[in-house]
């Protein structure tokens, strides 16, 4: 029988196709930072177009800028020269160095908690804790918020049990699914602190209440808090008086701290647990020391000092009230988040290109899967080095670009 014949690359080219005919497909900006002149970068083309020009970074997760901070730079400058560049394995095999042992010391003092583990980012985190608690608890439910990042998604299907979504923030419905599963199962609640694309915070007191009502472990994303909200930058959590009442953390060293990696905290049990059985942190090579040097330093100075954080949320504040005076189709969020809709991905897609080939703005566009389809939108993340100067340029040309594709806009 002969075996039938099949054009891959037609097949793979077409599903690419149709991610360009949707303006979902996804072309990447080529940016030189430029190490202590955060928010400008040089751009050197966006996909296969070929530009040089220098830009304003909108959209970048960098939150604090302390990526460019001399106490971090220097820092990794001197574990590089230490110890050398990587680790030399995994951490059970000669990969765990004394840069790794201080960094988890530092999170869970700054947490609170017996214990951390750092991870190579947080998606990893999210999807090693998630499955291997549940896969040890005998008969786990977990009940997910229905916005939860894609890493806790993940981290709930390799789990393999039973699992329940709940509308987004809604305690009743989470309080409904809770009254009906058996009062003897265990159960996890999965929720973030801050939601990265709508901005908006969790309930997490009420969470925490339900939880305690029912018999169920929490599980919090901080992701986008760490670093910029509570004291010392424990998270939201810890800033609305929660954080003891969660049992496992999980946070990023890629946003607020500059740098790279990811990390959970928790009961010493809880963290021996992942460490012992998680496979994604077992057979991994372990963060560089120099990233973990430098991530340690990030930490341990926004630890004690509120400068940056202050400009970062006062900066959002007027960039928000700047969007909102020029009449611009904001998101309302409580938090640093700024988002501005759009509702289209090839209107997305068209105004975010014009703002870097005519104004020197990048901004990525939000599109599907990332938002549903119809609330695609501009995801502006300001920060402590995005002034009045800069606020007011974006916001000009964002009313330009606005005002010149006002028809299309007003046909969605």
């Amino acid at each position: 029988m002969d075996l039938a014949t099949y054009d891959y690359d037609k097949l793979i080219s077409a599903k690419l196709d149709e991610l360009k005919q949707a303006g979902n497909y996804r072309y990447f900006a080529k940016l030189e930072r430029q190490a202590g002149q955060y928010p400008q970068a040089r751009c050197h083309g966006v996909g296969d177009r070929d530009v040089s020009q220098d830009v304003t970074v909108w959209c970048s997760n960098d939150y604090l800028g302390m990526s460019q901070h001399p106490k971090v730079r220097e820092a990794m400058h001197e574990a590089l020269d230490r110890v050398g560049a990587g680790s030399g394995g995994t951490r059970n095999i000669a990969g765990t160095s004394i840069y790794h042992v201080e960094l988890e010391e530092e999170l869970a003092s700054l947490h609170a908690r017996e214990g951390a583990l750092l991870f190579s980012s947080c998606y990893v985190a999210n999807e090693a804790v998630i499955s291997t608690l549940a896969k040890a608890l005998p008969g786990c439910i977990l009940l997910s918020d229905e916005l939860n990042h894609a890493s806790m998604i993940s981290g709930v299907r390799q789990a393999g049990c039973e699992k329940h979504v709940w509308r987004h923030n809604d305690l009743e419905d989470l309080e409904r699914i809770l009254k009906s599963l058996p009062a003897s199962a265990p159960k996890i609640i999965l929720f973030e602190s801050v939601y990265s694309m709508d901005g908006d915070f969790a309930p997490i007191g009420a969470i925490c209440d339900l939880a305690e009502r029912y018999g169920a472990l929490t599980f919090c994303d901080e992701v986008h808090a760490v670093g910029l909200y509570g004291p010392g930058g424990a998270g939201v959590a810890a800033q609305q008086g929660e954080a003891q009442r969660i049992d496992l953390i999980t946070g990023t060293l890629a946003k607020a701290y500059g740098v790279m990696g990811g990390f959970v905290v928790g009961s010493a049990a809880m963290i021996d647990l992942v460490r012992s059985y998680a496979s994604s942190f077992i057979f991994t090579t372990s963060l560089s020391p120099v990233l973990a040097a430098g991530a340690g330093a990030s930490v341990k100075h926004l630890r004690h000092c509120e400068i940056e954080r202050a400009r970062l949320h006062r900066h959002a504040g007027l960039t928000k009230n700047s969007l909102r005076a020029a009449g611009l189709p904001l998101m309302e969020t409580p938090s640093h988040i700024v988002p501005v809709m759009i509702g289209n991905a090839r209107c997305a897609r068209a105004i975010t290109d014009a703002l870097l080939a005519e104004f020197g703005i990048y901004v990525q566009p939000i599109n599907y899967p990332t938002v549903p389809r119809g609330k695609e939108r501009l995801r502006l993340t300001p920060g402590p080095f995005h002034g009045p100067d800069r606020i007011a340029e974006i916001t000009q040309a964002l009313s330009t670009l606005y005002e010149s594709h006002k028809v299309e806009l007003e046909a969605m």
